[in-house]
């Protein structure tokens, strides 16, 4: 079984960000970067298949040069391969654009099985998954819990609202975008950081494969959220104060 993973590299999630000069993202200057968390997932649940029914694990990355370590760390925890598609700046493209330049290296390879992860931390438009799955063609089912291979097809369990889960066929190929927290992370090991060294890690460029994405989305401004605070006071008698604060809480807060 073939199986592609795909995966971004973002800021680490214990950056401290602020908005860049232009408004249009964060200061990128002094960041460190990883793999993005929920596509870590999507290579965890590929190397486990991989270790199960056999086969190889493709990684794809779209991204700039510096994107290479994300690709390396993958390779050492087990990956067989890389294709980087090389693309320095990644906020010039919407999901979609982005989607078509990954489609067009995906079927050059023709996997079994093409995995991402639920969304970016990034941008967390959780779209890029299943748009990729409409331009190649594919079945595909979201936020994947559990993977089962069968003959030419896979059963999943997917996680729905309030503790529900849903079982779902799918033939073969298909796409799954997988949840977070569906299973361990694995660290890469001394040994799998040295094989890393040694696997091939093919660079690629949106002209190579024939695609002139353009974006339909544009991001205009970036801005923090203002905080405020404002003091309630509630009137009437304790009974009449924990009626209050419970409306509040359910219409208002809607924690209740």
């Amino acid at each position: 079984m073939k199986i592609l993973v795909a995966l971004k590299q973002v800021p680490a999630r214990d950056s401290q960000f602020r908005p860049a000069s232009d408004g249009r993202w964060i200061e990128t200057g002094g960041l460190s970067y990883e793999i993005n968390e929920p596509d870590a997932y999507a290579l965890e649940t590929g190397l486990r298949l991989k270790e199960q029914h056999g086969g190889e694990v493709v990684v794809l990355c779209a991204g700039p040069e510096g994107a290479a370590s994300a690709i390396r760390e993958a390779l050492a925890k087990g990956a067989d391969r890389a294709i980087h598609l090389v693309e320095e700046n990644l906020l010039a493209h919407d999901s979609l654009s982005l989607a078509r330049l990954l489609a067009a290296a995906i079927q050059q390879e023709s996997p079994d099985l093409v995995l991402t992860g639920l969304q970016s931390d990034d941008i967390g438009a959780g779209q890029t998954g299943v748009i990729l799955a409409e331009l190649l063609g594919l079945p595909h089912a979201t936020i994947i819990m559990e993977i089962e291979v069968q003959s030419g097809a896979v059963r999943v369990k997917r996680e729905l609202e309030d503790g529900w889960f849903q079982h779902v066929t799918l033939p073969l190929p298909a796409l799954l975008t997988i949840q977070s927290g569906s299973a361990k992370l694995r660290y890469a090991t001394l040994m799998g950081i040295k094989k890393a060294k040694t696997k091939e890690i093919k660079p690629v460029s949106a002209a190579a494969l024939g695609i002139s994405a353009v974006p339909g989305a544009i991001l205009e401004r970036l801005s923090i959220p203002e905080r405020s605070k404002q003091t309630v006071l509630l009137e009437g008698s304790p009974e009449q104060q924990a009626a209050q604060l419970v409306e509040k809480l359910k219409h208002e807060a809607r924690v209740l």
